[in-house]
């Protein structure tokens, strides 16, 4: 069977599904294809339910910390780890089910749930069926799993990746976790607050890596005071089994290292979910990782077909994917010619307190040349931060001493994800620093101190 439409949108992550009911409303015959869960990785196994759990560890922390605050609580603090899983299922299942019945109560837009795979450049079958669906525009939105390292007797031992541990409702005694980048260490300190002994193991000589030294220094200092084991360099990773644990050994030989754990959760990367949609098919390139290859406003090679999201590797974030959404929609339906390269790199690492990060950081800025001014001030400078007896961490931030642009900056401490948004937002407007260091911010709060860092920005020797 055949079935015609103006448009097709594959997949229900970030940019999909407003991507789809923006097409139906403008009057395109559209249809939209899930093969799994509607609301993708971030719904299901990624942002949502992994800040759901890290809110309920933070509870638990808090709670063994009662007595800072005058709070006393009689006998031990205990987590239920099925009522945990309980809660952050219930959440999960509110967004998920919100996406899909928010796609099928929209006029115009036909839901259809299988996998569908390009037959030819503007034709689709569904799940090896004889069912074909045809369209002269086409959204591609299939976004990434979990990447498995290529590691000597991996295939021996049982493992967890970010989707498979959305499943478990018990607190593993040792976690072991293969990557010290972003999903790796917020695992890492969540199940620590659960109760769980947890060693990381990284690859390089230092965790989050992309970021600054001064950064992934005062990180692994956090995590480190919570009881968390890390260990860099931990080159040439082995898997084994022993009984029933899992046993790691790394390092040179003659140097090498070992250490054995009960569960292992592997948090090394993604990688996109292209390789069964039949993209040779379609004649769609990729890179030689797999990402579709697409220019500045999303367009693949071939025309009429797009790829949003963390499938084409221009960005591994929910914010990202939307803001792809954003740009694909404002060039069909408004004319305004949006594209990626408009957008400020703005993420966040979700440990407790929270690292935000925005635009350049010092490697990337001192790389460009220019004349810098940094400010630096420590968290325990911050009203807030002493007032909530949370002040680990720091504030930096770098400006072009020509422009008095801001280039970037990097907040690790508490309510940092919420005060880099002033930050960001100046940086948008092109304005000068002295935007910020002008305006009148309330107080008690952390966004407060980011004017008082700025009047003592100094040459970047």
């Amino acid at each position: 069977m055949d079935t015609r439409y103006d448009a097709i949108v594959i997949g229900t992550g970030q940019a999909g599904p407003s991507l789809a009911v923006k097409l139906a409303k403008s009057g395109r015959k559209t249809a939209i294809v899930e093969r799994k869960l509607f609301g993708g990785t971030c719904a299901n196994v990624g942002c949502i339910p992994t800040k759901t759990l890290i809110a309920s560890a933070r509870a638990a922390w808090m709670a063994r910390r009662a007595a800072e605050y005058g709070v006393l609580i009689d006998g031990a603090v205990r987590v239920d780890m099925q009522q945990v899983k309980a809660r952050k299922d219930a959440v999960v299942k509110e967004s998920n089910e919100g996406v899909a019945n928010w796609l099928r109560g929209t006029p115009n837009l036909t839901v259809i749930e299988g996998h569908a795979r390009f037959i030819g450049p503007y034709t689709l079958a569904i799940d090896g069926s004889q069912t074909q669906l045809h369209a002269s525009e086409i959204f591609i939105n299939t976004g990434g799993r979990a990447l498995v390292p290529d590691i000597p007797g991996l295939d021996q031992v049982d493992y967890l990746t970010n989707s498979s541990m959305m499943e478990i409702d018990f607190l593993p005694p040792h976690l072991l976790i293969i990557g010290g980048s972003y999903i790796g260490l917020e695992f890492a300190q969540m199940y620590r607050r659960f109760g769980s002994q947890v060693t990381v193991l990284e690859n390089g000589p230092r965790i989050v890596s992309r970021e600054d030294p001064e950064v992934s220094a005062a990180v692994q200092a956090i995590l480190e005071k919570e009881g968390i084991t890390i260990l860099c360099n931990a080159k040439k990773l082995q898997a084994a089994k022993n009984g029933a644990d899992v046993v790691l050994s790394y390092g040179e030989e003659g140097q090498r290292g070992q250490v054995a754990g009960s569960h292992l959760l592997l948090a090394v990367g993604r990688t996109p979910n292209t390789q069964d949609l039949g993209l040779d098919k379609a004649g769609i390139l990729t890179d030689a990782r797999g990402y579709i290859t697409v220019d500045e406003q999303l367009h693949t090679n071939v025309t009429g077909i797009w790829a949003m999201g963390d499938v084409n590797g221009r960005g591994a974030f929910t914010h990202t994917s939307y803001n792809d959404y954003e740009i694909v929609a404002a060039n069909l339906f408004t004319q305004e010619e949006r594209k990626i390269s408009d957008r400020i790199t703005a993420y966040a690492l979700f440990i407790d307190p929270p690292l935000a990060r925005v635009g350049m950081s010092e490697a990337e800025a001192r790389a460009t040349g220019r004349k810098l001014l940094k400010a630096k001030m420590p968290m325990t400078r911050v009203g807030r931060a002493r007032e909530r007896g949370e002040t680990q961490g720091f504030m930096s931030v770098l400006v072009d001493a020509a422009s008095k642009k801001i280039l970037g900056a990097s907040l690790l401490g508490i309510e940092s994800d919420e005060a880099i948004h002033g930050i960001l937002d100046v940086m948008y407007a092109g304005a000068p620093y002295t935007t910020i260091t002008h305006a009148m911010h309330i107080h008690p709060t952390v966004s407060e101190l980011i004017p008082t860092m700025l009047e003592d920005l100094k040459p970047l020797e």
